[in-house]
């Protein structure tokens, strides 16, 4: 249905509000002592106008099928709740008093949850990505909703950006709207001399249809929107030609006031100006009743329901790789939900790798294939997560963690829905040497407190801990080596991780059960450990073998007895911060010690080998786990 623009009417209440809203910006920041007035106020008449023409009711705000708006440059929080505010979407006199207190929700940056905000940015050129994400979930939910992404000139200077446009033109996103406030300012002075873009030339590279217009102007910022939307050829960006700290003579154009509030004194002088109500008083006396601290927002998150199917068992003298165990159950969960609810992957040029290829074949229209552009990829496998399709997004451990650690963290913070399938981790990559070891995984996902780790110890563990991820709420991390290796099985020869077995997050695998000694293994080095069991109960040495697939939260409580006595764990991770440094915490806070305890692992960037040599060398063998147990037990 072709969008209309809206009426005379509506234009002139959008005027008159933007001056108030002015006001607001001004006595929120003045209030707070400080904050972002001057972009603020460059951007208050496209918020209000982005606001008002997209389809989003104040009265439900989180309805599915509602247009969305992201703001990329979120510290114009002013702007935005000011917007918001005189719209209807949350009462405007508790952002005033509250802006930037412990006791509010209205922070710095604008936050998820609150109404009318989609994405939590602060961190420049996110949004973008965001908003591709967002069209690229509307097409495939088949909700048919616009995405209008709001921006600021000096982030076009981002790599980030360029891949999010490329992006967008590839998948003909023609629900995509960009506004970009170009007001030539940032923190360190014109946006032309910090970093020089040409905005309007990049678009039109890249195959965007560029519309430019007064961003002031109510009218033209009608119009442009109504053509946007109603473009149907591809994505369209609006450049807003807009004047820092608009409104108030002697903020105009002043670099300064980017992230300068004013005093009582100034701020009352522009308020006269505007012709605002000066009731600062008022909201400086809300302010000290405010409480201390106020609870985190939950936003609602607009979780996919899926069928996991049944777990396929892989027998015990099959050999096989983590990594293409869960590209088969990717495709396992195609066949089964294809047609019945909306399951995306989003890859980047890795899928003979990462093994995705099954999953294309089964659901190609779904396969979002971004190419070799990580940061972009992230963020937008994060939005889509959220906006109606189960997203699942695969990468090489180095890639898909280390180098994409920051979307990944915000992507956390947005509390997003994304399953991450990182593969190639640890010296198990071998040959491709230590640019692509990733060895930091458990470390590093430990410092995102909404993440889920599970390094599974074989194939029948991952295709079972792929469909765990995808029917459990929130952001999962499965952690899986590139090679083949042996079904795990039981004491009697079966697959341990069988028919019978059902996948338990944050439970610890008794594999091997001995009086001599406890081994505390995760992923690939857990069949080395069981080859190492099996050897030395040949020679009368009897040791435990405890598997730990989800590090971050082992319940090593219900296995405390076998952890009493000699104990060693091993990894194929950095020995400082993985498996060994987290049993370290347990037991300090536990309040016991070991008899014994030794950790195993990584202890610098390694060199380029096979496999076998490469743990060899490292201790991670099961011949050197078998031996280094002879030494405690003789």
């Amino acid at each position: 249905m072709a969008k209309k623009k809206l009426s005379e009417q509506k234009i002139a209440e959008l005027k008159e509000l933007g001056r108030i809203c002015r006001g607001d910006i001004l006595k929120m920041t003045t209030v707070a002592k400080s904050g972002h007035p001057g972009g603020s106020m460059s951007s208050i008449d496209i918020y209000l106008m982005l606001y008002a023409y997209a389809n989003i009711d104040p009265e439900n705000p989180f309805d599915p099928n509602r247009d969305r708006v992201v703001i990329s440059h979120g510290h114009t929080s002013p702007g935005v709740y000011a917007a918001l505010g005189r719209l209807g979407f949350f009462n405007i006199d508790e952002v005033i008093a509250g802006f930037r207190h412990a006791g509010s929700i209205y922070e710095g940056h604008i936050t998820r949850g609150i109404p009318g905000v989609e994405w939590t940015t602060g961190n420049l050129g996110q949004g973008l990505s965001a908003g591709v994400g967002m069209a690229l979930a509307s097409k495939i939910s088949g909700k048919n909703f616009q995405v209008y992404v709001a921006m600021g000139d000096a982030e076009q200077a981002k790599g980030q950006v360029a891949e999010a446009r490329r992006t967008a033109v590839k998948y003909g996103l023609n629900n995509l709207v960009a506004v970009i406030d170009y007001n030539d300012a940032q923190i360190s002075g014109r946006a032309h001399d910090v970093m020089f873009v040409d905005i309007k030339a990049n678009y039109e590279a890249d195959g965007w249809k560029v519309i430019e217009v007064d961003g002031h102007d109510y009218e033209a910022l009608n119009d442009a929107l109504c053509e946007a939307s109603n473009y149907s050829e591809g994505p369209v960006v609006i450049i807003a030609k807009t004047v820092m700290g608009k409104g108030v003579s002697f903020m105009e154009d002043v670099v300064g006031y980017h992230g300068k509030p004013l005093d009582l004194e100034a701020c009352k002088k522009a308020l006269a100006e505007l012709g605002v109500e000066n009731d600062l008083e008022k909201y400086l006396e809300m302010r000290k009743k405010l409480p201390s601290y106020h609870e985190p927002i939950v936003p609602p998150t607009e979780f996919v329901e899926i069928d996991p199917g049944t777990p396929i068992t892989y027998g015990a003298s099959e050999k096989l790789d983590n990594r293409s165990a869960f590209g088969k159950a990717l495709a396992d969960l195609a066949k089964i939900n294809k047609g019945k609810a909306p399951i995306a992957v989003v890859d980047c040029d890795l899928k003979p790798s990462t093994k995705l290829e099954d999953f294309e074949k089964v659901w190609p229209e779904n396969f979002v294939q971004i190419g070799v552009q990580e940061h972009n990829a992230v963020t937008v496998a994060g939005a889509m997560s959220i906006s109606g399709a189960k997203t699942f997004f695969a990468d090489f451990g180095v890639f898909g963690i280390d180098e994409t650690y920051n979307q990944q963290r915000l992507n956390d913070i947005n509390k997003t829905d994304l399953k991450v399938g990182v593969t190639h981790v640890g010296i198990d990559v071998g040959e491709d040497g230590k640019t692509h070891h990733c060895l930091d995984y458990i470390g590093a996902i430990k410092n995102l407190y909404g993440f889920k780790l599970i390094v599974p110890a074989d194939p029948n563990q991952t295709d079972r801990a792929v469909r765990y991820a995808a029917v459990n709420k929130g952001n999962f991390i499965i952690a899986m080596g590139r090679s083949k290796m042996d079904i795990i099985t039981d004491a009697n020869g079966k697959p341990f991780f069988g028919d019978d077995y059902k996948f338990e997050y944050g439970k610890v695998d008794v594999i091997r059960e001995g009086k001599d000694a406890t081994v505390v293994v995760t992923g690939q080095v857990t069949t080395e450990a069981v080859k190492a069991a099996d050897e030395l109960k040949a020679e009368g040495i009897e040791i435990t073998i405890l598997n730990v697939s989800c590090p971050l939260d082992a319940n090593f409580e219900e296995v405390k007895e076998y952890l009493k006595g000699k104990v060693c764990s091993f990894e194929d991770h950095n020995v400082n911060s993985g498996l060994g440094t987290l049993l370290e915490s347990y037991f300090a806070l536990a309040g016991f010690l070991p008899e014994k305890f030794e950790k195993i692992g990584i202890d610098r960037y390694f060199i380029s080998g096979s496999k076998k040599d490469l743990y060899k060398i490292a201790g991670l063998d099961a011949e050197s786990i078998a031996e280094r147990v002879r030494k405690w037990v003789r």
